[in-house]
């Protein structure tokens, strides 16, 4: 796989209390999301989050990986759902860091239910998102639906 490098522009004013910002993807994807502490820690009233971002990102990465590991088996899946929970909290001495990345998969495939395990067991080792948060202490769970 070739070297992979995307950006994003991220745009604040404003204390971090009171203050607001927006993403915009480099590739134009979206543009002008909101983002604020009081979305990030409390209701989102339509506002991101860097978490919820990295949940996206998470469940894209391995999502696609389990439909790659798939297709390679020669039973490409007609459907996946994947729903990723990003979990920030207090760790004592360190304050608030990334704990945990909780996701939920469902897969439509015609392949025994082993083959789908081992081929999201090996799609979430393939995934670089699975790795990023397993080397930075996060505990990453992986439920069928």
């Amino acid at each position: 796989m070739p070297r992979i490098e995307r950006t994003a522009e991220i745009v604040w004013e404003g204390n971090v209390a009171r203050g607001a910002g927006t993403i915009t993807a480099g590739t134009g994807a979206f543009a002008g999301l909101p983002f604020s502490l009081p979305a990030r820690i409390g209701k989102p009233d339509g506002k991101t989050s860097p978490e919820e971002l990295l949940a996206a990102a998470h469940g894209g990465c391995l999502t696609m990986s389990v439909a790659s590991e798939l297709t390679q088996a020669g039973t490409p899946p007609a459907r996946i759902e994947t729903t990723v929970r990003i979990v920030m909290d207090e760790v004592e001495g360190e304050g608030h860091q990334i704990v945990g990345s909780q996701v939920t998969i469902a897969v439509a495939a015609d392949a025994e239910d082993a083959a789908v395990d081992a081929a999201i067991e090996r799609g979430d080792a393939g995934c670089p998102f699975s790795t990023l948060l397993r080397k930075a202490g996060a505990q990453v769970s992986i439920e069928r639906a």
